[in-house]
């Protein structure tokens, strides 16, 4: 049988041919309108004014926390529940992570805690510039909550939304509500450029600014003039080309990834003691990744075991993330917990989720799952 990914990219002929028109036009490098295409495109979709395509998620908030100008001595509040390109970024631009446990209502950056967390900065010496929190999972964090403890702290916020392409909350795109988002359209992801990234903002001069940063900070003129050190941070041709051919694809991917997550909550959902990601009300999360939680008192068999149990079926499976805090590159980092993160990494395993897979697939999976939990 053949191996089952755990979020392969999904592509077609559309895909193929939109490649092949542009390499063949000899749009390859980032010059030309493809890239600005693609910009325009996903600013429309997404309901933002503007965008600048990048060479990575990562890269685009990077560029966001650039343009904060932070210096040691200053921190960022991140979720301590994400990948870690979304806080490595704030060590590349010369803050300090402050870490925030998950809420236990969508998994996010808890808004309960941050005013513990500028209180934890103010006894660190620490001068916290700005929030960037995660939409984990494909699920939109509480943006009107974070937004009013930024507010009232005068910092701003700046959206890790590499995992939400897609996601809604309060009936618009996840995004909305910060300075800036960055977004991701890395292999994995639900809609793929093969690698790269947007940073989208309703800010015209923000976004024109990422822009020049992220092409080396050019000041038009033949013979290259550079008033300021910027970075090589710009998307290509063909990747953006990928993306104008999947953009009009979106919804149906996550119309899809959703149905497969219903199916494993159908066949799996309360029993043996698994549950499921939850979606916090008024939220559309797009199930970038089928989530699963286990509780080891009922299960009896660990997370890892089961995702060995899968392995040795051809079928990729991943914990969640391990809190940023518990990873040695942070280990003196400061943290505010209330264990919820810890707790999701002790008992969570993400399952194959790609829009492409059967129904078939997914059964393929749940049998090894219950086969597992039944020995």
């Amino acid at each position: 049988m053949r191996r089952i990914p755990l979020s392969a990219p999904d592509l077609g002929p559309e895909d193929r041919a939109r490649l092949i028109r542009t390499f063949d036009d000899g749009w390859v490098s980032s010059a030309g309108p493809v890239v600005e295409a693609f910009e325009q495109a996903f600013a429309d979709h997404v309901g933002l004014a503007h965008a600048t395509a990048t060479s990575s998620g990562t890269a685009a908030l990077h560029l966001a926390l650039h343009m904060l100008d932070l210096k040691p001595g200053d921190a960022v509040i991140a979720p301590t529940l994400t990948f870690i390109g979304g806080v490595a970024p704030i060590v590349h631009a010369g803050a300090r992570p402050l870490f925030v446990d998950s809420s236990p209502d969508d998994w996010n950056l808890d808004p309960a805690l941050l005013d513990a967390a500028f209180a934890r900065a103010r006894t660190d010496g620490l001068t916290v510039r700005a929030i960037v929190p995660a939409d984990l999972y494909g699920q939109g964090c509480d943006i009107g909550a974070i937004g009013a403890v930024a507010a009232s702290h005068g910092v701003p916020v700046i959206l890790d939304s590499a995992e939400a392409v897609g996601a809604m909350v309060g009936g618009c795109h996840a995004g909305h509500g910060a300075s800036a988002a960055a977004f991701s359209f890395n292999g994995n992801k639900i809609i793929t450029t093969g690698g790269g990234g947007m940073l989208a903002s309703d800010d015209a001069a923000l976004i024109a600014r990422a822009k020049s940063l992220a092409a080396a900070a050019r000041i038009p003129a033949v013979h290259y003039e550079h008033a300021e050190v910027g970075f090589n941070y710009r998307m290509l041709s063909l990747s953006a080309a990928l993306g104008l051919s999947q953009l009009p694809t979106l919804e149906a991917k996550v119309d899809r990834r959703r149905a497969i997550f219903d199916h494993y909550r159908g066949r799996l959902g309360g029993r043996y003691g698994l549950d499921f990601a939850p979606e916090a009300p008024g939220r559309r999360h797009t199930r970038w990744l089928s989530v699963m939680v286990m509780d080891r008192e009922i299960t009896g068999v660990s997370p890892e075991r089961l995702r060995l149990a899968l392995a040795a079926a051809d079928i990729e499976a991943r914990p969640v993330w391990k809190p940023m805090h518990l990873q040695p590159a942070f280990r003196d980092a400061p943290v505010i917990q209330n264990g919820v993160a810890e707790t999701l990494f002790a008992g969570g395993l993400c399952l194959p989720s790609g829009s492409s897979l059967t129904g078939a697939d997914i059964d393929r999976v749940c049998d090894v799952i219950e086969a597992t939990l039944d020995a």
